[in-house]
């Protein structure tokens, strides 16, 4: 059940969004135009956008410079969730993670479940924390960025969504680093 308060101000949250795939051009991205126009339609900006190809060492090369880029609170992949030879992505999502956030694929399935029913078995969609900065890999279909979107990460990442959010603890996702 998601419930904003109302009485806390909106804190928009910078975006990375990073398009995985081998064939795709910017002028053929669905599913990034998808996250891009949520993202934006919620208040948040988009700091960079690109595409890369299937290559594990290149998309954890990108994500790495996102972390270490303070203009960059989060990221969003979309492509190379699935089960192919090419499907990388969240190999090089865990290359990177400081620590996973398990039960955001656990609530992804859910959500796929009642749009896709078993077929939900299919993606690996992941997130995680890496150096202050939370990182998600989605499907590459338009539908599944959608549904990660409107039904988990809306909410996580408006700071008014009660009883608690991704933006609050903003603060404290790197306090490992920090000396006592």
């Amino acid at each position: 059940m998601s419930r904003i308060d109302e009485t806390k101000d909106f804190i928009p949250v910078r975006f990375g969004v990073l398009t995985v795939s081998d064939t795709r051009k910017l002028e053929q991205d669905k599913s990034g135009d998808t996250l891009i126009g949520r993202i934006e339609e919620a208040g948040h900006a988009v700091a960079d956008r690109r595409i890369v190809p299937d290559e594990r060492a290149d998309i954890a090369a990108i994500l790495r410079g996102w972390c270490d880029d303070p203009g960059i609170d989060a990221v969003l992949t979309t492509g190379g969730t699935g089960l192919t030879g090419r499907d990388v992505t969240v190999e090089a999502h865990r290359d990177v993670y400081e620590k996973e956030i398990e039960a955001f694929s656990t609530v992804f399935t859910i959500v796929s479940m009642q749009k896709i029913g078993t077929s939900a078995v299919q993606s690996r969609a992941c997130g995680g924390v890496a150096n202050g900065t939370y990182l998600f890999a989605l499907p590459g279909s338009p539908g599944a960025c959608r549904d990660a979107w409107d039904e988990i990460l809306k909410w996580q990442f408006d700071y008014r969504h009660l009883p608690c959010n991704f933006v609050e603890i903003f603060p404290r996702l790197d306090e490992h680093r920090r000396r006592k």
